[in-house]
């Protein structure tokens, strides 16, 4: 069971990340990167819904199978995970944001989603509690 203290890091980490972005928007009078933002909420979101989807009570969708909809799930965050580290190069690579703003949007990104990767291992309920 994690404590105190690695939620205490875990925000001090989320935090970090999202000062990397909003600076590198506003140190380099371009708020482009402000939509990497976006990806960040939406990323979590697909394996939340898809793994609600089924329960291990169910038949065909046990736990020894292949399960369709977490799969699925996966392959949407990973889409937004991807889109979330590749569009300030892209934004960059159109002079839309300088390269500085793209490594500082992009190591926020990558603080953001350690953090979100690191919270579900430290409080995943793997077993049950009775």
């Amino acid at each position: 069971m994690a404590g105190l203290k690695s939620i205490i890091a875990l925000a001090f980490v989320l935090a970090c990340g999202f000062l990397l972005v909003i600076l590198s928007g506003a140190l380099y009078q371009t708020w482009w990167t402000l939509f990497v933002v976006a990806t960040y909420v939406l990323a979590p979101l697909p394996n939340f819904i898809f793994s609600k989807c089924s329960g291990n009570d169910d038949y065909y969708l046990s736990s020894n199978t292949n399960n369709g909809f977490k799969d699925f799930g996966q392959f949407l965050t990973s889409i937004f995970i991807v889109t979330g580290v590749c569009l300030p190069v892209v934004l960059a690579h159109a002079s839309v944001i300088s390269v500085p703003a793209m490594f500082m949007s992009i190591g926020g990104g990558a603080l953001v989603y350690s953090t979100i990767i690191a919270y579900s291992t430290f409080f995943a309920n793997e077993g049950d509690d009775f």
